[in-house]
């Protein structure tokens, strides 16, 4: 099985080749998640997808559903789905409802725990 890994960030959540404009995300939020959604859960059915919440700054519980949503999309695809650069507030949010072994990148998670925001993407 072939892997592709495309890091995807969510101020541009849509593969080049997609014909939707991209999301513009500071927040993931009720509301906000949909749009989501849509366009990267048809992605992560076809490939491994790493998001990047740079932008993000702030997430709720659609948020954290959004993305374990697309997780679960993924994973039953034969895929992953991980986050990175996450911002240290979504970082302590995911964190705090137990998502951050399951989302975020190991790398992402061990910057998170020492306040350090990762400033790379996964590759």
């Amino acid at each position: 099985m072939t892997t592709t890994m495309r890091n995807t960030t969510a101020a541009m959540a849509i593969a080049p080749n997609e014909s939707a404009g991209p999301i513009r995300l500071t927040e993931l939020v009720r509301g906000s998640e949909r749009r989501l959604l849509e366009q990267l859960g048809q992605l992560a059915r076809r490939q491994s997808v790493a998001l990047d919440l740079a932008s993000v700054q702030r997430i709720d519980a659609a948020g954290i559903s959004a993305l374990v949503a697309l997780y679960t999309t993924a994973r039953n695809a034969g895929h992953s789905f991980t986050v990175c650069n996450a911002s240290p507030r979504v970082a302590e949010v995911l964190a705090l409802v137990g998502l951050d072994r399951i989302l975020l990148s190991r790398a992402a998670v061990w910057n998170a725990h020492f306040g350090h925001r990762l400033q790379r993407t996964a590759a």
